[in-house]
């Protein structure tokens, strides 16, 4: 709702300064621009996103989930003890770090959203140290391959979308790091 109050309120001061400067020919056709680029950009990535979530679903159907699951165990009962104790909620957790290893962002987001309404169950509406983790190791998140990014950048025209690799690994570790970090120091200074 927030959002679309930006986003309403930024049109409107387009068009009154648009109107004030006498450039309304202008505006409309960068209005018309934009949506034709907006419409490409999400037909490029519409592929991408099929394919990856697919991906993730053969993943589930094959059991691979629950193998993936077992493999982030011993990291994710250091970070998330709680969670790591109910088997449904680690299905979601690790489908949700795994989508974000492949940089998935959308996909990885009903996983993220299923595993955080799992760690909310008697929390009494309150967000709670490990969910707050959650939310880091989600929006940070570290990419191996940061494919949903590679393919904006190769519907824009890129010849080498995936050469921004070192930079997402490193940035995406260091966001992670830091935002764990900050957690921890968050959840000592709240009690």
């Amino acid at each position: 709702m927030a959002m679309a109050i930006v986003w309403g309120a930024m049109v409107m001061a387009s068009v009154v300064c648009g109107m004030a400067g006498g450039r309304m020919a202008q505006v409309s056709a960068a209005a018309l621009e934009g949506a034709r680029a907006a419409v490409e950009l999400c037909i490029s990535l519409a592929g991408v996103l099929c394919l990856w979530s697919g991906f993730m679903e053969l993943l589930k159907q094959c059991g691979l989930e629950r193998k993936l699951a077992a493999l982030f165990r011993p990291l994710m009962r250091r970070l998330l003890p709680q969670a790591s104790r109910d088997a449904e909620t680690m299905a979601a957790v690790s489908g949700n770090l795994s989508a974000n290893l492949l940089g998935l962002g959308n996909a990885a987001t009903p996983l993220g959203i299923r595993a955080a309404r799992r760690m909310a169950l008697g929390a009494e509406g309150r967000a709670t140290d490990e969910l707050c983790r959650l939310v880091v190791l989600n929006t940070a998140s570290v990419q191996l391959l940061p494919t949903t990014v590679a393919a904006v950048r190769a519907g824009c025209g890129s010849a080498a979308p995936f050469d921004i690799l070192p930079a997402v690994w490193v940035s995406s570790i260091l966001s992670v790091s830091v935002g764990l970090l900050a957690a921890r120091l968050l959840e000592r200074v709240v009690r």
